[in-house]
């Protein structure tokens, strides 16, 4: 029997909080989706948000009961990865497990791969910015 591997999972903590999320929002047909923008303090920055509108070249993923969105841009860089929820003593909150982060910024919100620069001398931004 051979197992398919997801370009995005989630993991079962995180999916019964984002199902929460999603039932109090009201929105039809709404998932969850996860981007990644430029910046943060190693280069690139994960984004979530509940999203109703599926776009041309997302990829779809539906695990766990969640829909997980993910557009061109951002697969290819989150290919492999997992939505996590961890709590800390911060309060916790959604996470980013990502196979492909060469290094992580120890706030955990963004990320370098081999080949990218880290911004921290561009931006003068720090993990305390976000």
């Amino acid at each position: 029997m051979e197992v398919m591997t997801l370009p995005v999972s989630i993991s079962e903590n995180a999916a019964t909080r984002a199902k929460g999320m999603l039932e109090a929002q009201k929105k039809e047909n709404a998932g969850v989706r996860v981007f990644i923008k430029s910046g943060g303090c190693s280069g690139y920055q994960y984004g979530m948000a509940i999203d109703d509108r599926e776009l041309e070249g997302d990829t779809i993923v539906t695990h766990r009961g969640i829909k997980l969105l993910v557009d061109r841009m951002s697969i290819d860089l989150l290919r492999g990865s997992e939505v996590d929820f961890v709590d800390n003593m911060m309060g916790g909150g959604f996470t980013v497990n990502n196979p492909n982060a060469t290094s992580n910024c120890g706030c955990g919100h963004s990320f370098r791969t081999d080949g990218s620069k880290s911004a921290d001398a561009e931006s003068g931004t720090g993990c305390g910015s976000h």
